[in-house]
């Protein structure tokens, strides 16, 4: 069983305040940056940042569909980490200043991957189709920071 990692990174011109506390708005702005490959999105304790649990279904591929409930956890500022109650995989969203008025906002998740022959095909395809999905969420993320006064 291999650790799979996928990383997408993105600048995006709001103060990293603000970045972060969009990502941490669990009961208010996560839910609308999502793209089509969330589904039951949930919040089931807290709601912003640490403590919060929150539910979700992410179809990675026509076949693929992860059932999450995830602990968030803050341990250091500008970092948030979503545990898998159901899994091994582990999120972690990193925000830290790019200049001025700029965020540099990091997301990385790992997961230990099947063995054999899947694994090297989970392997290989999976971190390139989550990173589409998390660029299409950090695109949402830029759209609705932009927003803000």
């Amino acid at each position: 069983m291999a650790q799979v990692e996928a990383t997408t990174e993105r600048i995006i011109a709001a103060d990293p305040e603000a970045v972060f506390d969009a990502l941490a708005d669990y009961s208010g702005t996560r839910a609308k940056l999502l793209p089509g490959h969330f589904s039951e999105y949930e919040v089931r304790e807290g709601g912003d940042g640490a403590g919060t649990l929150v539910h979700w279904k992410l179809q990675a591929t026509s076949k693929r569909i992860r059932d999450c409930l995830l602990d968030v956890t803050e341990p250091t500022d500008g970092r948030l980490v979503e545990k898998d109650r159901n899994s091994s995989m582990v999120t972690t969203w990193t925000v830290t200043p790019a200049g001025e008025g700029r965020s540099a906002v990091v997301v990385s998740t790992v997961w230990n991957g099947a063995g054999g022959i899947g694994g090297f095909f989970e392997k290989t395809f999976a971190p390139k189709g989550l990173g589409r999905i998390y660029d299409e969420l950090l695109t949402n993320l830029d759209a609705e920071v932009a927003k803000q006064p």
